[in-house]
Order: structure tokens, then sequence, then C-alpha cells
């Protein structure tokens, strides 16, 4: 693992000069991997180290709770994604009452000039810093021609005519649209959990199923998914439930995925467990009998299965 240095205090003296892009890096999309693949390329070529500065918590989850977007991606998982793109170091400010008070002029000096040594910046067009996100790019090339380091700004990118953005990937998640944030995000939405509390593989409708334990991230439309799932290092095949199971009563919300190619496996409280979301199969349905929902499973299990099949 690259270093992480999770404060101004412990980034050392010897890092710069470096080249860098700050962001919030929610799911490490494609746009993501743009801005900081470019600022590797450069650092490469004038010998300088690469580093992505981000924020803990997310912004909008200090300065408007209430309000703020669900995580696509926890902290320590987009830790390790920010690590795979080449970068050399990782800076992770947290963002507390002190650190919103600074001002453009002060996140500039304390930030980049005197902790990172910054002589490249990488950013999208819209970034914002800063005192209630006061100053944008325009700033912030009047700042790099003040101490000196120089600012690349990239346009979005798009994918099949799609512009990618984090919002725009929540916004496809919560819909059920997961072939389309896959796009966006290069890879499948998952989730990251471990086996609910008390529950390990059990049998449900004479299927093999595992059931995740409660999840604060982002989470998709409630209905019926082709998923798969990762226990520790093995990988099924599998079709996944996300929702409130209305045919039966009081059943309350959960994330239930039925295995298809089930072999036994060890599993306990402790297992990393990844869901991937693949395609969305229907919605949730209230069935008259639990007959009749075991004759929709036995669809949706074929249905999975031809997808799998299609797929390779």
């Amino acid at each position: 693992m690259i270093p992480i240095y999770r404060s101004l205090a412990e980034i050392p003296a010897t890092l710069g000069p470096t080249v860098a892009s700050i962001g919030n890096f929610d799911g490490m999309h494609l746009g993501h991997r743009q801005l900081l693949g470019a600022a590797v390329a450069e650092a490469r070529q004038r010998g300088f180290r690469a580093v992505a500065v981000t924020f803990e918590p997310h912004p909008e989850h200090f300065l408007r709770p209430d309000k703020a977007p669900k995580r696509i991606t926890p902290n320590d998982e987009r830790l390790l994604l920010l690590a795979e793109t080449g970068i050399d170091a990782i800076v992770v400010l947290p963002f507390d009452a002190s650190f919103a008070r600074l001002t453009a002029r002060e996140f500039v000096e304390q930030v980049l000039v005197q902790a990172l040594q910054v002589r490249g910046l990488h950013e999208g067009g819209s970034f914002r810093f800063g005192h209630r996100a006061q100053a944008g790019v325009k700033d912030l090339a009047e700042f790099g021609t003040e101490f000196d380091f120089g600012l690349t700004i990239h346009d979005p990118v798009h994918v099949r005519g799609l512009e990618v953005s984090s919002s725009a990937i929540r916004a496809l998640v919560t819909a059920g649209d997961m072939k389309r944030a896959r796009w966006m995000l290069g890879s499948p939405f998952v989730i990251r959990s471990t086996q609910a509390q008390g529950r390990g593989v059990g049998t449900r409708l004479l299927v093999p199923t595992v059931n995740l334990a409660a999840y604060d991230g982002l989470l998709p439309a409630c209905g019926v998914y082709v998923t798969r799932l990762k226990i520790g290092d093995r990988c099924f095949q599998s079709v996944t439930n996300a929702g409130n199971r209305p045919t039966f009563e009081g059943a309350g919300f959960s994330i239930e995925t039925h295995i298809l190619n089930f072999e036994p496996v060890d599993l306990t409280q402790e297992t990393p467990l990844e869901l991937e979301f693949l395609f969305y199969l229907r919605e949730e349905i209230r069935f008259p009998s639990v007959d009749a929902l075991k004759a929709q499973i036995g669809k949706d299990v074929a249905r999975a299965k031809r997808y799998f099949q299609l797929a390779k």
C-alpha cells in the first residue's frame, strides 16, 4: 500500500515537488481515473511524485448531514481504488469546522504550496474550493501564476453519450440501472459488507441464501437483480432481492442473495462479502402465496443463468 497521510502535519517535507489532483473521488469512476492518470503521467515526465488529495468525511456529510448523498464507495475501499491508479501517495484531509473556514488563499498556501509543494494540478471544470466553495478553476489558475504551479482543466468524460459524474451514478443506481452505472464506473456497482448477525448460508425456499448485514452506503432500487457474490476468495453466480420482501408480512428491508452455483464455503461473522449488481430483473411484487413466490424465483434463476451463459 502506498503512503496515506491523514493530516497536513503528517506530510513529510521530502514528499514534494508533487503533481496533484484534489477531489472527493466517490465511486472512483472513469472521470476520476482520467484526472489521476494525467497527474501520474505528468509526475513521471517531470520526475515528481503524484498525489491524490481527498477529504474525510465527505464535505457534504459535515456541512449538510441531513441532505448529504449516500456514499457510492466506503472510505477504505475508495483508498484502495485510489492506490491502484499509480499515484505515489494519498492525502486524506480531515474535513472539520476549522478546515471549512479556510479561505481559498489559505487553502492554496497551506495545502498546495507549503505542504505539497505542488508544481502541477489536474481538475475538472466544476472544481470549487475555499470557505463556502468561494473559488473556482479561474481563481486556481490565477493562484498558479502567483505561486508557480500549472493547472490542467479536464473536460467531463462521456461514455456512450452520457456524462460521467458521481451524482449521475447515484441516480442510476437508485433507479436500478446497473448497466449504465457500470459504464460510468468502469466496473459493476458493489456493496461490501458481512453476513447479517446470526445468519450463515441458509436455505430459503430451497435455495442457498446469504443475508447481508445492514449497510449505510448507497443502495440500489428495491427489486430483483442478477448479481455475483464473492465470499472471501470464492465467487458465486447469484440472484439478489433488495427490498422489503412484501410477500412476508413485517419482514423488513434486507439484501438477500440466492446462490446459483453453491459449493460449501467457510463463512463467519467476519468473512468479507462483495456483492456485484449486474442486471435489473424485476420490481418487488407481493405474491398471493409462497408457492407463487417459489415459481417466480424459479423464473428469476432461469433468467440469471441465461445472463451468465450469454456473458461468457
